[in-house]
């Protein structure tokens, strides 16, 4: 696996003169027996005082993409880019002198038993890693002994699954590892509207990819997950919903892992998403809670057909709700706002349909908007009947996912 440079800088006055070389901690017969029990394979992780705390597993972080050079391989351009990552780290060990800190990546597949083919690890994979304890070591004393947190600065490649290990080296020669697995650079999508965003469907998908490269963030527990239905949105629904095929295919034709962060409910208006509503303030905390993601996903309208909400009144709340998430995040993600309005088994009304769709794409014109897919035109089978959960049909979920999943390949990937 390639090197991936960092800049090197030391915060204590233990700097050695030189980088030692970590084959000589342990023995050659003692190595070899870790590796055969897959120590540093995509393998369940020992408890240890030392412990690796961010990022977490399951967690795709979203990766920076530089400009595409001509004539570069498909592969490549497929799996470019990478992004910085702040460590957090916290132990026993980190409350003593520290003489090196190292950390390194591996390949990690968490559908498969570890195996010495997984396994590439020699000692030229470790980087040099600056260690700063945080708040001057941030140091609690139990009856176990004292325990600090520090953190890191590292960049990370896209891609994963990736197994992230780190290795303190003590002034004695010492050595502790920690490790978290599986964490992924890829591409995440903050996901909010209403009830057709949710698990409101009729079947309950599984994320299809063969190293399972979709997952989700529960915004209530702050954990990450493999994103199958249902999916951790705050309205607790658990029916099923469109995001496990939606990245089951980016995560197929980016080559990088997918994720999901959903704060719709079902149910609501436009309205209930103004700045100063609980909505408002949760998709705020969502989207700081994950650093960058590459857009919104906005499904919703539905609610007001119900409400006969004016388009100018629809265009209006909608800017509102944007630019307040803007000043909230501190950055400006596409949002894309797909033309939900139809719900076959709660009204009948074409007028309002088509009301609030002239609203969703005079908003989606607007600077910083862009236009989703048209999921209005999914009916007949592609929608539940009364004895249905009454939004879309298995059939229409994965039609509602690909129009979701082709658009976002072309919009920002350029693909076709």
């Amino acid at each position: 696996m390639p090197q991936h440079p960092i800049r090197i800088a030391w915060s204590t006055n233990l700097q050695p003169t030189h980088w030692p070389r970590m084959a000589p901690l342990i023995p050659a017969s003692v190595a070899l027996l870790l590796i055969l029990l897959g120590l540093s394979s995509c393998s369940a992780i020992e408890p240890s005082q030392l412990q690796l705390v961010a990022p977490q597993p399951w967690q795709v972080l979203q990766r920076e993409m530089p400009p595409q050079s001509p004539g570069a391989e498909k592969q490549q351009q497929q799996a470019r880019g990478d992004t910085a990552v702040r460590l957090q780290l916290t132990g026993q060990q980190l409350s003593a002198p520290i003489a090196a800190a190292y950390w390194r990546l591996l390949p990690c597949n968490p559908t498969t038993e570890p195996t010495v083919t997984h396994v590439a690890a020699t000692e030229t994979m470790w980087q040099p890693l600056q260690l700063m304890l945080t708040e001057h070591g941030a140091r609690t004393n139990s009856a176990a002994g004292t325990t600090a947190t520090a953190q890191a600065d590292v960049r990370m490649p896209a891609g994963g699954w990736y197994r992230l290990e780190i290795r303190l080296q003590s002034i004695a020669g010492h050595s502790t590892d920690a490790a978290v697995e599986p964490v992924g650079v890829g591409e995440v999508f903050l996901i909010a509207g209403q009830s057709y965003a949710t698990n409101t469907n009729d079947e309950r998908l599984q994320v299809r990819d063969p190293q399972r490269r979709v997952a989700a963030l529960n915004t209530e527990t702050g954990v990450w997950q493999v994103a199958d239905d249902p999916q951790p949105a705050p309205d607790h629904s658990d029916g099923g919903s469109i995001w496990p095929a939606v990245g089951d295919r980016l995560a197929s034709a980016l080559n990088v892992p997918v994720g999901f962060i959903n704060v719709a409910v079902g149910g609501t208006a436009v309205r209930q998403w103004l700045p100063t509503e609980p909505l408002s303030q949760r998709l705020h905390a969502a989207g700081r809670s994950t650093g960058r993601f590459r857009a919104v996903l906005w499904q919703q309208g539905e609610s007001d057909v119900i409400e006969n909400t004016t388009l100018a009144d629809y265009v209006n709340r909608l800017q509102s709700i944007r630019s307040a998430a803007v000043a909230a995040w501190q950055f400006s993600p596409a949002w894309y706002c797909a033309l939900s309005t139809h719900h076959p088994t709660v009204y009948n009304n074409p007028d309002g349909e088509n009301r609030i769709r002239d609203a969703i794409r005079q908003v989606s014109q607007l600077p910083g908007f862009a236009l989703g897919p048209d999921t209005d035109q999914l009916r007949g089978p592609n929608r539940g009947g009364p004895k249905s959960r009454r939004h879309f049909s298995a059939l229409g979920q994965q039609n509602a996912a690909e129009l979701w999943a082709s658009l976002l390949l072309r919009q920002e990937f350029n693909r076709p």
